[in-house]
């Protein structure tokens, strides 16, 4: 992480300079981004993110993260100009691009605002310039918006606030792709504080000192998925401190494997004990029953052959490690090697 200089840009919020116009190119953007912190950042350092953890924030700000935005990410850049233009059209209001933002007095605090909003709609009576923040959620997502701003988008409103001085950021959200939701985060001191003290010694624990945070296991498949794209050729040594996490990978495979095959030799036991009957009672109550699931199957092999071209618009190849522990360190269910 290269340390930010002072900034002495124009003000562009009561608290914050413009470091980059929004139309700089991604590259310059990424660059700029690295010596500092930005709200993106800060669900991640916080734990609150679903697909990246404080490792992930670590690694991208010493150049060392592979970046791989992703569809998702893709169709959420497309799509924040027309949410932002039809939230400006519900509202009345106008609105314009800023670019990445820094605290005036600690430039290592940065955002990239979506939109500036000049003439917030709370209050017309006076010109109040405030933010707005899109999102685009699935409808998978749509219901962590019910009651409430989900923890990630509150982690980068509350830090978007701490940077720029604004006392209110407004949040449109895209569910689905057909229902637009809006709301409001208000600044809340107390809340604030809490998130720039943990970002603080993260920055001074682990950024500045060059230390590694821990792993966040409960993100495990992110973890995966970020070790994947930075090592494509793999070849490492460990210690003996280590070998103990090789036996219980080993331990955790054995005991799968033996569930599995526990829980088909359950499944062929109830198949005996039902003889055919459709649903099995217990005491006049149903105990159990079969209900019919369809599963669809894909020659590919004949599919790439017959009808090349289709193959190659909907199939998408995907390569992935796969841990084989070495025989001496193998568990078979019994608990031996």
């Amino acid at each position: 992480m290269t340390e930010p200089q002072t900034t002495t840009g124009r003000r562009v919020t009561p608290t914050a300079v413009r470091v980059l116009p929004a139309d700089a190119d991604r590259d310059t953007w990424l660059t700029a981004r690295r010596a500092g912190i930005g709200s993106s950042d800060v669900a991640a350092i916080l734990g609150a993110a679903d697909y990246a953890t404080a490792v992930h924030v670590y690694r991208d700000k010493r150049g060392q993260l592979v970046d791989d935005a992703g569809e998702a990410a893709l169709w959420g850049h497309l799509l924040e100009e027309p949410v932002a233009r039809e939230w400006a059209r519900r509202q009345r209001s106008v609105i314009q691009r800023v670019g990445l933002v820094a605290h005036a007095e600690e430039p290592w605090r940065m955002a990239t605002l979506d939109r500036r909003v000049l003439e917030c709609p709370l209050d017309r009576s006076v010109r109040t310039a405030c933010a707005l923040e899109v999102k685009c959620r699935s409808a998978f997502k749509a219901n962590r918006w019910r009651s409430d701003v989900p923890d990630d988008v509150l982690a980068q409103t509350v830090w978007q606030m701490s940077v720029t001085g604004f006392d209110h950021v407004h949040v449109a959200v895209l569910l689905g792709g057909n229902e637009l939701k809006l709301t409001v985060v208000e600044r809340d001191q107390a809340l604030e504080a809490f998130v720039l003290g943990e970002v603080r010694r993260f920055r001074d624990e682990h950024l500045l000192a060059g230390v590694e945070p821990d792993w966040d296991l409960s993100k495990a498949q992110a973890l995966i998925d970020m070790d994947s794209l930075m090592h494509p050729v793999r070849v490492g040594e460990i210690g003996i401190a280590d070998v103990g996490e090789v036996i219980e990978y080993a331990e955790r495979s054995a005991a799968k494997s033996a569930a599995t095959k526990a829980l088909k030799e359950s499944s062929a036991t109830l198949r005996r004990l039902a003889a055919g009957a459709r649903t099995v009672t217990f005491g006049g109550e149903l105990a159990y029953e079969y209900s019919p699931v369809t599963r669809r199957d894909v020659d590919l092999d004949q599919l790439k052959a017959r009808w090349p071209e289709a193959y190659a618009a909907v199939v998408t190849e995907k390569t992935h490690d796969q841990i084989r522990i070495a025989k001496e360190f193998r568990q078979t269910p019994g608990g031996k090697a």
